[in-house]
């Protein structure tokens, strides 16, 4: 087979990549293995340790990342398995406003000292900056979730790593597709696989990303002496995901553009949160009740707590107890999907013309 005359884009990566060889008689994608042992004297030896099945998954968004990707069997797993990095004591920085999972998980350790966490408005470079002085790991989003804030990534990097602290950036919300966190500098990507990756809502699947050699070896050393890998059917549907990761991205970032445009304007919606690409949107309206009110009161919209499905969800993020007080009772996180746009509209403008004036 003729190699390709120049580099290939992410949209045709997506497609080619975590594939057998283009040999007469071989499948198009790599069979599901189902082994949990393996004949001794080879490099496999026992199925936590190894699987076909993960490491073509791996293979793709390790190439969509830039780094080497290991699968884990949950975005949580992914999170625990980089915060066991940190020893006993050290300063961990983190955004306010945080994936829900991370911050209890950082509230845990701390709890049990394990370490110190220092919760920083992502938006102020200067004063993540200045928190990074005795830190040992920066671990942020951007953007946030569900606040939707931007951070400097490159900048930030740059100022834990003077400092001596690696960073982890979790690119749940962006995706490769849309951000590249190894190549601004970060050491670590992290991402629940189960949103935009997989992008079907009916997997649970995490993974981690590096393009160094050797803390990729002490992670894959800590997944497999805690045993927090994937099953098999659950990396090839994350890898069966994959294959449509741009076309999805690019729908639902055009269908959540769209939205923001109309929504902006509705007298019940007093302010509308959105990075400028991707498919999250936030909302935020006069209160709880009325966005209590508004995820009820919709059709076509979901009301679930997950996100990056090909179907539109939405939810009051403020419901769980554990969501920061600093995120307003009235966010409505939406998660975009693919639907025709004007349907999705049409839903949404019925709900918000329900609620009291």
């Amino acid at each position: 087979m003729a190699e390709p005359l120049h580099p290939l884009h992410p949209a045709t990566r997506t497609v080619q990549t975590g594939r057998p060889p283009h040999r007469p008689d071989e499948p198009l994608n790599v069979p599901i293995t189902l082994a949990s042992t393996y004949v001794a004297g080879g490099e496999l030896e026992y199925g936590r340790y190894a699987n076909a099945s993960w490491t073509a998954f791996e293979d793709a968004l390790g190439d969509l990342e830039g780094g080497r990707c290991l699968a884990f069997g949950s975005g949580m797993a992914a999170i625990t398995t980089v915060l066991d990095l940190v020893a006993h004591g050290d300063k961990v920085v983190a955004p306010r406003h945080s994936y829900t999972g991370t911050l209890l998980s950082l509230a845990d350790l701390e709890m049990r000292g394990r370490l110190t966490a220092t919760y920083v408005d992502i938006t102020d470079t200067a004063a993540v900056a200045e928190a990074c002085e005795d830190a040992a790991l920066v671990w942020f989003e951007s953007p946030t979730n569900p606040s939707l804030e931007v951070a400097d990534v490159e900048a930030i990097c740059a100022a834990a790593h003077e400092a001596g602290a690696r960073v982890v950036v979790d690119n749940t919300f962006m995706t490769p597709i849309l951000q590249r966190p190894l190549e601004l500098g970060a050491d670590i990507v992290v991402h629940s696989a189960t949103k935009f990756i997989a992008g079907h809502s009916d997997v649970l699947l995490g993974a981690v990303v590096t393009a160094d050699e050797q803390l990729y070896g002490v992670l894959k050393g800590r997944r497999d002496l805690h045993g927090n890998a994937p099953g098999p059917f659950e990396a090839w549907l994350g890898l069966r995901g994959l294959r449509t990761l741009h076309l999805r991205v690019e729908r639902s970032s055009a269908n959540a553009a769209e939205l923001v445009r109309r929504l902006a304007p509705h007298p019940a919606v007093e302010e509308v949160r959105y990075p400028g690409a991707g498919g999250i949107v936030s909302v935020v309206l006069a209160s709880a009740d009325h966005a209590d009110l508004l995820v009820r009161s919709t059709a076509l919209w979901v009301h679930a707590t997950s996100l990056g499905g090909v179907e539109s969800t939405l939810e009051r993020r403020r419901r769980w107890q554990a969501e920061p007080a600093t995120v307003p009772d009235g966010l409505v996180r939406l998660s975009v999907g693919i639907e025709d746009v004007d349907d999705l509209w049409d839903d949404l403008e019925q709900a918000l013309d329900r609620l009291p004036g």
